[in-house]
């Protein structure tokens, strides 16, 4: 077993001693410095590869605070204040406004005042004064969702607020101002500020290249560090230039966060400048949208492409730029996928002309390591694992090895699927250094890292079908789906994000496709076995209504599945409202579809549960729902077919329930259903086949039902038993090139499994707890 290399450690000032000895101990080829730390000289003459961090756009204060008019700039959406009426214009009874007694709808008006910063941490942010508001500010009628004439509004500098005039207003109506913001602390450096109490330590303003000026300095400062650090073998870039949407309110608790949010990266300039590019002006509404700041789960608008476009194509020269400079010094250019990473998008066209040699990003799960691993267009790529070395974690009392082992875990059965090249830690040595039992763990888990890049040579496991996710988004959201924050899925969430988690280490080739693609006939290229598509209505991964309108799609889809494609909806796939009695478009490849209160008078007709199939064969079928209830209760009303008969599914955790799913039909052939809702659903239609399950957080049991389904609809159950696993906590990972598979134990507890080999033959696995164990090709 190789015991040294492919490992970064973290280090900081006056810790050289233990530096080396944990070097030595993790086998490390290579040490960086952590944030706000530097590396001591008798660290740097170790002989190891030497990462520095740089941040571009932070930590020169000195440049910044002459030129404060070009931080970078964000558009932030007021509280709604409601309109009152003015005195004596309220209602003919002398009734106070609002109240529950008759009020007239045609009195006047008083002002409307908003507070712009009330909601705000004005550490943080501060209203952009400088470029006139008049121009580059809005405000909205939220009750009608009109624009308010600027002629209709008011602003105080000195008080911070903006004032609707009583003339412009409506009574009773909600208003919003939209008001551009200057960024005057680091929105990383002050999360660590925080998190680490770091006191009074001045806080570090960040700056926008978009300026020439300040684009010059950054420029210049670059060449000057290369210049002044010899020693240094890889530009660390955490990141480049634009920050993602990471806003903090005035109790500094975070506000809006969005790991894909290209909010912060605004300027007069800048808009001015897209205007002349695209013909039309881009509204602050294009930026807040109503407040759901262009979340990821929201249908993209032409204006939010657009933008995006155009800020990769600024961001991405003048990354090309920096990578150069770089290597004419002779150093790595490794860009950190976090931070300030928005215009970087790994996954547009031509990433590979930035000219970088490697990305480096945090690992949360198996869905986080894929995002990098998957990363074209580089030389290499790194996983920096969990935990983060820092005092959240790393106290007394605490044991930082649990989180370790659970990390490794999930990114492992990830690795085996498509490693990254390298991995490592990040934070401060010194905390992690105190508890030996989690220096005794990454020990062990670096070495098995090496071990494995040593058996397959780099080389992900052979896949067994393709796989391809298909929403809004496609190719530039690959590994990104169904994500709000970075490896932290919510309620709303976890039901999709669990599907891209089992996929990440399942024997497959996923793919990310957009429905453009599909309508362009990217299912015509023969290359993909089962699509996946679906999520909440009116979302970027279901479609929204302007997707499926003019029923194109539909018919793509139908006409693949007919001929014999796949096709698995989770959640509310296909879904618009508008059509009569058919919510999802694709109801008649799924065989499900869901009651929005339309059609309550038209009876559904639930067929027996099917408890023998292919798909649910490895279910856990101890547990009962309330199915037996259920029935009872029908029984009581006397309205039969209203709600399922006794529950003979899989006791498979479904998430977050899509009320009021049904069969379209009596041959639907139904597998789990509980409370007058389907959970999960076959159906034939013409020579393919289409799948319905209404959600799957990520477990074992609920990645081998989705393997089922995945290997059923594609008509491939005759291939499914080889190098199977019979426990699904374990799986399997087969390497035809170098000639191994290994078993791994996906948990903390020992497992036992029996691996199906071709031909028939079987072969026993005792694993301990995290195991894993390689055995030669047959």
């Amino acid at each position: 077993m190789t015991t040294s290399g492919r490992f970064t450690l973290p280090s900081e000032s006056n810790f050289a001693d233990k530096t080396a000895e944990l070097a030595g101990l993790w086998g490390a080829d290579a040490i960086r410095n952590s944030d706000g730390t530097e590396l001591d000289e008798e660290v740097k003459k170790l002989g190891k590869k030497i990462y520095s961090a740089y941040f571009p756009t932070r930590a020169h204060n000195e440049w910044i605070t002459l030129h404060m008019d070009e931080t970078p700039q964000v558009y932030l959406l007021t509280q709604r204040v409601l309109a009152e009426f003015a005195a004596g214009g309220t209602a003919d009874d002398g009734a106070v406004a609002g109240a529950a007694a008759d009020v007239t709808a045609d009195g006047a008006a008083a002002p409307v005042t908003i507070d712009l910063m009330a909601t705000f941490f004005a550490e943080q942010l501060t209203p952009n004064w400088d470029a006139d508001p008049k121009r580059y500010w809005e405000v909205v009628d939220r009750t009608t969702g009109d624009v308010v004439d600027p002629a209709g509004w008011s602003f105080d500098r000195d008080a911070g607020t903006l004032t609707v005039d009583a003339a412009a207003a409506v009574p009773m109506h909600e208003y919003t101002a939209t008001f551009l913001a200057y960024i005057i602390w680091d929105p990383v450096e002050m999360y660590n500020h925080l998190t680490n109490d770091w006191g009074d330590k001045e806080h570090e303003i960040p700056f926008d290249i978009y300026h020439p000026a300040t684009r010059q300095f950054v420029m210049d400062t670059f060449a000057k560090w290369l210049a002044d650090n010899p020693e240094t073998d890889v530009v660390r870039f955490t990141t480049f230039f634009y920050q993602f949407t990471l806003l903090f309110d005035q109790k500094h608790r975070e506000k809006v966060v969005d790991w894909f949010g290209c909010a912060c990266t605004v300027s007069p300039a800048a808009l001015d400048d897209f205007e002349a590019r695209y013909g039309y002006r881009m509204r602050p509404e294009d930026f807040v949208d109503a407040g759901c700041y262009n979340s990821a789960w929201r249908v993209p608008s032409r204006q939010l492409l657009d933008w995006i476009e155009f800020l990769s194509d600024f961001v991405r020269a003048n990354v090309r730029t920096m990578a150069a400079m770089a290597h004419d010094a002779g150093k790595e250019a490794m860009m950190f996928l976090g931070d300030q990473w928005i215009g970087t998008e790994p996954y547009r066209p031509d990433f590979a002309g930035l000219g970088l040699d490697a990305v480096v990003g945090s690992v949360g799960d198996g869905t986080t390591l894929r995002m990098i691993s998957d990363i074209k267009g580089v030389r290499y790529t790194e996983g920096r694992f969990l935990p983060y070395f820092f005092p959240d974690t790393f106290y007394e009392g605490n044991d930082p090895s649990i989180e370790a082992w659970d990390n490794w875990r999930k990114a492992r059965r990830a690795i085996l699927r498509s490693p990254v090249a390298r991995m490592g830690y990040g934070g401060y040595l010194s905390l992690a250094a105190k508890f030996p039992k989690f220096v005794d763990a990454v020990g062990h888990i670096a070495d098995e890292f090496r071990d494995m890049h040593a058996k397959t040579h780099g080389r992900g496991a052979a896949p067994a079908l393709t796989v391809a996710i298909a929403n809004c988004w496609g190719e530039m959201r690959s590994w990104m789906a169904y994500t709000v924050a970075h490896a932290l899925p919510n309620k709303q969430t976890y039901s999709y994000y669990g599907i891209l988690e089992a996929l990440s280490g399942m024997r497959v080739d996923v793919k990310f496709i957009s429905f453009d693609d599909v309508l362009a006939g990217r299912l015509d290229d023969g290359d993909i076995d089962v699509v996946i598509t679906g999520g909440p209505v009116e979302t970027a991964f279901s479609g929204g209504a302007a997707t499926w309108a003019d029923g194109r799609l539909a018919e793509r889809f139908r006409a693949w599945v007919r001929g014999g494609g796949a096709l698995i909806g989770v959640g509310e796939p296909s879904s618009m409202a508008g059509r009569g009695d058919r919510f999802f478009q694709l109801a008649d490849i799924l065989g499900v579809d869901e009651e929005r209160f339309q059609t309550l008078s038209v009876d559904k007709y639930f067929p027996p549960v099917t408890a023998d199939h292919f798909i649910v064969a490895d279910a856990d079928r101890g547990a009962l729902s309330d199915g037996a209830a259920d029935s009872a209760a029908a029984a009581a009303t006397g309205i039969p077919g209203k709600v399922p008969g006794d529950y003979a599914g899989p006791a498979i955790d479904f998430g977050e329930p899509i009320l009021n799913t049904y069969p379209v039909s009596e041959r639907t052939t139904l597998l789990s259903a509980h409370g007058n809702q389907v959970q999960l659903a076959a159906n034939e239609y013409g020579r393919g086949r289409g799948v319905y399950v209404s959600g799957l957080p990520y477990s074992a049991a609920n990645a081998r039902l989705l393997e089922r389904a995945l290997f059923w609809a594609a008509g491939r159950e005759a291939n499914y038993a080889a190098y199977s696993s019979t426990n699904p906590e374990c799986e399997v990972a087969v390497f035809p090139t170098t000639g191994w598979y290994c078993v791994v134990n996906n948990t903390d507890r020992p497992q036992a499994t029996t691996v199906a080999l071709p031909g028939g033959t079987a072969v026993d696995f005792r694993l301990a707890a995290s195991g894993l164990e390689w055995r030669r090709l047959e």
